[in-house]
């Protein structure tokens, strides 16, 4: 857009009173609405409305839109909330919009003529003070029993209070400022209404139906219990799931292949009330002849539900090829009892048109999210996109319902607003525009005024953006640039730490927007299209990709797989194709071999990192005067493993009970000497026959650096190393998660096309150690009664890469083991050391550290030790609150009873 972009997100943050009497709260406009929950539940209230990004949406936002959600048959939309803001106009005066009198309406009418408060009142007051323009407007706008109604401004509820002798309301510009979508002030508080928690047990009755129509009647049945709410999600979503790495752990309740289901949330005050209203919901589908299946989910796992119904925006990116599902008239809203007949009109348009459709969402109040399946990158896909948006707008007026029920006009659907209220209501909107806003300052074009809609969209029509060679494989969704187009600007990675979650580090810890992952992936795609080969040179591109950690919480948090790690490499390798890599990125890159030097010349190396040398060498291989110099081992792991196995296995190994191979990273081999010696032996006690063999390192720091040809070689190298002799019967096994973890990430992708098979295949029998010990105990390889009977409190930070393509619940297994240790899981995101990061921008990943990580340590129990798995985890642990960290494999090489 082209007026002023104000982000409201950083500072505008602070809730600032609550009064439990009245039962109102006063936040600012960057308030997110589950944060705010937080805030308000102990005090045994809520606030009602629940968008599907509820875990990042600002309250700001909710009111401009309007905002309604899930369970809006119970808490209306936020316009039923908002009580009172405070606000800037567009000539810079400050006003406080709230309940007026008549006689406090009047006296706002009578201010001085040059007063904009006064003239938007004058305005108001001659608009609707006209009988004639009551019932015009009463007559074009949507049915009054929609409550999802955000079609154009809000005059029909302006009218409905007493100063027009329309009801007995008080008059409150709040009415119009809920939906306005920031076209007519700057709020800067809001004043809300809150309501009491429900009933504390809460129960999700799933239906099963053999198609959406049954599903839309069902939804009648439901309404008839006064569920909190009613979702629907069509197979094309769920289908969406499967292989999914996160979401497909959520599909645990279905059963079959329902071509739709109804998510019916109840709440009771016991359970035994719970299961009865269930049962007699189910009893009534069941006379109907609705559904074939109604499991009732309770517990932690309505959380999973809830979840796999909110990623339904983002779940969709992952529709291969270039139609996408659009959202072109995803905002409809009819009344609830039209809905059936209004979706079997929609679908007949949709199919004369050739088109299918996904189906999701708020069944209960009458809006479905429906999205068609079009090519928005052909001419024909564009004029497709406005003629489907005309088919429908026709429709929705037929049924006298709401082209725009809770996301708002914008861009998008503003060009038929004026069909939708009739010409004379739409140039009372534009008169109204600008009497708020004479200069068109706040959000030009939105609401009125509005270009054409398949005007402004991200591609011309036919164009084709070059196609690059690129070092990873990006096939699987057809090239690089269809692999960022995944992201769909959903903004799950604007996610606090507050929300949880490792995604996106460095959005939590700067709160700017281009730090997120979604600007990041923006960024790739504007560039990628709009200046070809150039794109990778751009100090945009640069600035927005410096802070990506590569932790890789994206690829499993992002509902459509956005995986800005392996962009951010890719991008960093194709950047050194055209600009040379500072000397100071390839030392990084080059860890193995630095290290190696620096062990051969131990003294010398030791001596130089602790003179007066060290801060220019710091600078001069670009790490923060803040972080010490890595310094190897006396020894490498390799080195002592070759002298020192077949003596250490004769003391260990009594009873051998598989073989095994040890992967001897680089982090291990240098730095992480003990730790690997401390796996080797637990390994040996266990009845593992763990050996090494010659191997390349795992290609962890050059690929952070997009060192890409390089790391290509050594997948190469190792996939060929292994693959013959890794099996069911000889697992390769590490401690290293960064590194041991590219078998299963990276090199699938990089090896050459021959060995693209043998990669996929390797990874079968590749285990972090955690895992194999895991399995082990699992199959009763393994058992308490080979360890000590001592207590010990741990608390364990996971590994990202681990968070992500593996799970730290398998270290939390181990940990407890022995009988009487405990082990929690701190709820942390990244650590925010993440490799090299940590060491290049040390304020950054400090900040990222206190973000959970730090506090929770320093409020651990006196006697509690910590566990990561990760070397840099520990050691920016060490750095943040001076603790020392051990690896799992440490504390049970400690907790093992050792063999005689």
């Amino acid at each position: 857009g082209s007026g002023i972009v104000v982000d409201v997100s950083k500072f505008f943050t602070s809730i600032l009173e609550l009064n439990n009497n009245e039962k109102w709260v006063s936040v600012e406009p960057g308030v997110i609405r589950d944060e705010l929950n937080y805030f308000l539940k102990p005090h045994g209230f809520l606030f009602g409305p629940e968008t599907s990004t509820s875990n990042r949406a600002m309250m700001g936002g909710m009111v401009g839109n309007n905002s309604c959600g899930a369970n809006s048959i119970v808490y209306g939309s936020t316009r039923e909330h908002l009580k009172e803001v405070t606000a800037f106009l567009s000539d810079g005066s400050e006003v406080i919009f709230g309940e007026l009198s008549i006689d406090e309406f009047k006296s706002k009418v009578s201010f001085p003529k040059k007063n904009l408060e006064g003239q938007i009142y004058r305005h108001i007051a001659d608009l609707l003070g006209n009988i004639e323009k009551r019932k015009q407007i009463s007559s074009n706008y949507p049915k009054p029993e929609i409550k999802r109604r955000n079609t154009g401004y809000a005059l029909d509820l302006l009218m409905n209070s007493e100063v027009f002798d329309e009801g007995s309301k008080k008059f409150n510009f709040c009415k119009l400022i809920a939906g306005s979508e920031g076209t007519l002030a700057f709020i800067t508080e809001i004043k809300l209404g809150i309501n009491p928690l429900p009933p504390k047990h809460q129960g999700l009755l799933v239906g099963h139906f053999d198609s959406i129509n049954e599903s839309l009647k069902a939804n009648l049945v439901a309404l008839k219990h006064n569920p909190y709410a009613v979702e629907l999600m069509d197979h094309l979503i769920l289908d969406c799931t499967k292989g999914h790495p996160l979401y497909s752990k959520y599909r645990f309740f279905l059963k079959g292949e329902p071509k739709a289901i109804l998510v019916i949330q109840i709440h009771e005050d016991t359970i035994d009330k719970l299961e009865l209203a269930a049962e007699e919901l189910r009893k009534e589908m069941s006379k109907h002849g609705y559904g074939y299946h109604f499991p009732l989910v309770t517990g932690g796992d309505v959380t999973k539900v809830w979840a796999l119904r909110k990623a339904g925006l983002g779940l969709l990116a992952n529709i291969p090829g270039n139609k996408k599902a659009v959202p072109v008239i995803e905002d409809t809203c009819v009344a609830v009892a039209d809905l059936p007949n209004y979706i079997e009109e929609f679908s007949a348009l949709l199919r004369k048109r050739d088109l299918s459709c996904v189906h999701y969402a708020h069944a209960g109040s009458g809006e479905l999210h429906l999205r068609p399946m079009i090519d928005l990158k052909t001419k024909e896909g564009t004029e497709l996109f406005k003629t489907v948006a005309q088919d429908i707008a026709s429709l929705v007026k037929k049924y006298n319902g709401s082209l725009s029920g809770e996301h708002g006009d914008g861009r998008l659907r503003g060009e038929f607003i004026e069909q939708m209220v009739g010409k004379d209501i739409y140039q009372d909107f534009k008169s109204l525009k600008k009497a708020w806003d004479s200069k068109g300052i706040f959000n030009p074009g939105k609401i009125v005024d509005s270009p054409k809609m398949n005007q402004q969209l991200r591609y011309k029509p036919d164009q084709n953006p070059k196609q690059i060679k690129t070092a990873f494989d990006f096939s699987e969704h057809g090239g690089f640039l269809e692999s960022v187009e995944l992201c769909n600007g959903s903004a799950d990675c604007r996610k606090t730490e507050l929300t949880g979650g490792t995604m996106c580090p460095s959005y939590m810890a700067t709160r700017d927007e281009m730090h997120t992952t979604r600007s990041r992936a923006n960024m790739l795609r504007e560039l990628m299209t709009q200046r070809d080969e150039k794109a990778f040179e751009s100090p945009e591109l640069a600035q927005t990709m410096e802070l990506c950690l590569m932790c890789k919480g994206c690829k499993i948090e992002c509902p459509s797989n956005v995986d800005m790690a392996t962009f951010k490499s890719e991008y960093l390798f194709q950047k050194s194709l055209s600009q040379k890599p500072s000397f100071a990125k390839k030392q990084m890159a080059n860890f193995s071999s630095s290290m190696e030097l620096a062990q051969k010349f131990g003294p010398v190396a030791n001596w130089i990192v602790k003179s007066p040398l060290k801060s220019i060498i710091k600078k001069v291989i670009g790490i923060s005067q803040m972080r010490e110099i890595p310094v190897p081992a006396k020894t490498s792991l390799y080195n002592w493993y070759v002298k020192n196995n077949e003596v250490e296995k004769a003391k260990h190994l009594k009873d051998t009970r598989q073989k095994v191979l040890f992967f001897c990273d680089e982090f291990t081999n240098f730095l992480d000497v003990e730790k690997g010696i401390s796996a080797l032996r637990l390994l040996w006690v266990l009845g593992y026959d763990a050996s090494i063999i010659k191997h390349r390192e795992s290609g962890r720091t050059a690929i952070s650096k997009g060192y890409l040809d390089v790391v290509k070689i050594i997948s190469n190298d190792n996939v060929n190393v292994f693959f013959p002799i890794i099996n069911n019967e000889l697992p390769l096994v590490g401690i290293e998660p960064s590194t041991l973890l590219t078998f299963r990430d990276e090199y699938p992708n990089l090896v050459e096309n021959s060995l693209k098979e043998k990669a996929k295949k390797l990874q079968e029998n590749v285990f972090l150690i955690d895992e194999f010990l895991a399995n082990e105990f699992d199959k009763g390889n393994i058992s308490e009664s080979q360890f000590t009977k001592d207590k010990l409190d741990i608390s364990l930070h996971g590994h990202c890469h681990q968070k992500t393509l593996s799970s730290v619940t398998f270290t939390k297994k181990i940990l407890n083991i022995p009988r009487h240790y405990s082990t929690l899981i701190i709820p942390s995101g990244c650590c925010g050391m993440a490799g090299s990061f940590g060491y290049e921008h040390y304020e950054v990943s400090m900040k990222i550290g206190e973000l959970a990580l730090f506090p929770a340590i320093r409020n651990k129990g006196s006697h509690t030790i910590i566990a990561a798995s990760g070397t840099s985890c520990r050691q920016q642990i060490k750095d943040g609150v001076n603790e020392k960290a051990l690896h799992p494999v440490e504390i049970l090489w400690n907790a093992v009873i050792k063999v005689n």
